[in-house]
């Protein structure tokens, strides 16, 4: 006759560091986007650096959860942060890296084929390469 039904809310077990990329211009956007994420299940810190555009949830949640209830609460566009330091990737500046939107030392972590062909010098080549150099006196005893 009557029917119970459960629904059971699993939170991840391991604790995440959820970076996410969100347009914030003033203090009532930071405000926004901070309420947005502070009571959600499993939240144990929330950092906002509105300079970069970017929000740090830590906690055991889901990052598509968290994304998904930023976009939702705050109806601005939301992106799982795109950048990584710019001396970690090979060609900084190569098509598709380089962003002029990215904030100050970091590059789009893109994983991209136009740019893989870009190969950095092997170790090896950087030997020969330098051998010869003016700038180190010591490197050829030939001449």
């Amino acid at each position: 006759m009557f029917q119970i039904c459960l629904t059971v809310l699993t939170v991840p077990s391991t604790r995440n560091t959820v970076e996410i990329k969100v347009k914030m211009d003033c203090e009532g956007c930071e405000r926004k986007v901070k309420k947005s994420v502070e009571g959600m299940k499993g939240v144990t810190q929330v950092d906002v650096e509105r300079k970069a555009s970017k929000l740090t949830v830590v906690g055991y949640v889901d990052p598509k959860k968290v994304v998904a209830r930023v976009a939702h609460r705050t109806g601005k566009k939301v992106e799982l942060w795109p950048y990584v330091p710019y001396d970690v990737v090979a060609h900084p500046y190569a098509p598709g890296v380089y962003d002029k939107k990215a904030p100050a030392g970091y590059v789009r972590n893109a994983e991209d084929p136009q740019v893989s062909h870009l190969a950095r010098a092997s170790s090896t080549e950087v030997r020969y390469t330098t051998a010869f150099s003016d700038e180190n006196p010591a490197a050829c005893s030939v001449m």
